[in-house]
């Protein structure tokens, strides 16, 4: 069975995002990808087919995408009204995901404190790893979870490579959001 997905891809300052969304939500949002990158990643992730958009995703799609361009255009929303799907994510990673949605614009929070919101206090590196599994970047906005010392701590990226950048894209981030944050000293 094939899972129908719409996409589009968005511009902002800090370049191109692609969002993805199935008959249930947003499944996914990726910085610098494009569509058809952000289509494969969802099959390989997902273990499934990826069909062509049907009338529930494209609600779907079309329901977020004002929320998504306010967002890139440094416009705080109201993302309440936004459904995701996040189905093929471990438990956990729900709590976490859902607990840094609830981290508002021009707001931060430590790794750590997200652990003790999902009950698990001690786990402030597995709340590191469900924020290195967000599928859906900006919506969920893991860029607002900081280390406990202050610094900016980490942000995605499929290695060193891509870090730099995305470290860079977090600070602008919240930057954008009147938040200035120290990078860790090294």
């Amino acid at each position: 069975m094939e899972l129908p997905i719409a996409t589009r891809t968005l511009t902002g300052r800090l370049g191109p995002l692609t969002v993805a969304a199935s008959p249930r939500g947003i499944i996914a949002a990726d910085w610098w990808v494009d569509a058809d990158d952000l289509r494969n990643g969802l099959r390989r992730r997902l273990g499934t087919s990826i069909g062509p958009p049907d009338a529930g995703a494209d609600a779907r799609l079309t329901e977020a995408v004002g929320w998504f361009q306010a967002a890139l255009d440094g416009r705080p929303d109201d993302a309440d009204g936004v459904a995701t799907d996040l189905a093929d994510r471990p438990g956990f990673d729900q709590r976490v995901l859902a607990a840094v949605r609830g981290v508002g614009w021009g707001e931060t929070a430590s790794y750590g404190e997200i652990a003790r919101r999902v009950g698990a206090p001690r786990a402030a590196r597995a709340v590191g790893g469900a924020l290195g599994r967000n599928p859906i970047s900006l919506l969920i906005p893991c860029h607002r979870i900081i280390a406990s010392d202050g610094t900016l701590g980490g942000y995605g990226g499929d290695g060193p490579h891509h870090r730099g950048g995305a470290l860079e894209r977090k600070r602008a981030l919240l930057l954008r959001e009147g938040r200035t944050v120290r990078p860790r000293a090294t």
